[in-house]
């Protein structure tokens, strides 16, 4: 059985524009901020930074299509690894530190554990067999 079963369509449908209305409203439901403004703006911002690139992308859901959906993936982990490393850059404390690391911990996985492979799994094979032949 695979983990990986996120595909370009659920990332499409379900993840991308969800995420990114969360990104945006969240820390002003969960009052982030106590740690600094930065704490609370970061999150707005990559939020609308989310917005925008799922728009672009050329995946079921994009509006301008021109952002290959393997650096969508990209730009989706560089996200998450800015989310690890903020709360030691910005010295956010609390529920400010631990709202980006359980954050950073679902996007990494997302992207990365659970994305399924954009290749059909017989075309991937097939082309195994021809450069093992």
């Amino acid at each position: 059985m695979s983990f990986r079963f996120i595909t370009k369509s659920i990332h499409a449908y379900l993840i991308d524009y969800p995420v990114a209305i969360v990104l945006i409203a969240a820390p002003f439901g969960l009052k982030l901020g106590l740690s600094g403004p930065v704490a609370m703006w970061l999150s707005v911002v990559v939020g609308v930074a989310a917005l925008l690139l799922a728009a672009l992308t050329d995946h079921p859901t994009g509006l301008v299509r021109i952002i290959p959906y393997r650096l969508h993936l990209w730009v989706d982990r560089a996200v998450g690894v800015v989310f690890v490393i903020a709360p030691f850059a910005f010295k956010f404390a609390g529920v400010d530190a631990w709202y980006y690391w359980v954050l950073a911990a679902a996007v990494l996985l997302t992207t990365s554990v659970f994305n399924a492979s954009e290749e059909p799994v017989a075309t991937r094979s097939g082309l195994d067999a021809r450069a093992a032949g």
